[in-house]
């Protein structure tokens, strides 16, 4: 539909313009923001999102998964998106506008609606850097980068040195 098409343009749009999602996704291609609505009884059960997506006839890796909450969690009993790791399950339950990126190959779960409605767009990414390892190490030297630029100043060459290091990583990992 033109409205979703339009809405998931703006998501897109917002998301570029996000550096944290930027440093935890490294992007190189986002499926098209999808939306769904839960009532009372519905969920969806335990599973692992595709491998592979495809859409405007290209094939997508699924590295990521995203789910933006579109609705506050106090107009909803319920919903909660329940994702398992190694570490158990994490049921997760935010503020509407706030987005949780997980690995699209962990099982998860939308627990059943008690109350309300429960609005979301979910979507994957397909990441420069295809390794879940390698991008977290990504991720934790490009928050490093960050701390240190805040407290020393651009030109220090701590900074310099870590920058460095951050870009040639990304060099020997990405995928363009």
């Amino acid at each position: 539909h033109p409205v979703a098409r339009e809405l998931g343009g703006a998501i897109l749009a917002a998301l570029g313009r996000n550096p944290a999602f930027v440093s935890a996704a490294l992007p190189l291609r986002v499926f098209p923001p999808l939306f769904n609505r839960y009532d009372i009884g519905m969920g969806f059960g335990p599973h692992i999102d595709n491998a592979i997506r495809f859409s405007g006839g290209q094939r997508f890796r699924t590295d990521l998964s995203a789910t933006l909450f579109l609705t506050a969690p106090e107009d909803y009993d319920g919903g909660e998106l329940v994702i398992e790791d190694t570490y158990g399950e994490h049921a997760v339950k935010l503020a509407a506008g706030d987005l949780i990126l997980y690995p699209a190959s962990s099982l998860h779960r939308v627990e059943p609606i008690r109350r309300g409605s429960r609005w979301a767009s979910f979507f994957w990414i397909q990441s420069m850097v295809a390794d879940e390892g390698k991008r977290s190490l990504l991720y934790d030297l490009d928050q490093s980068i960050q701390a240190v630029t805040a407290r020393l100043g651009e030109g220090a060459p701590e900074l310099i040195s870590l920058a460095g290091a951050y870009h040639n990583l990304i060099r020997m990992w990405a995928e363009a």
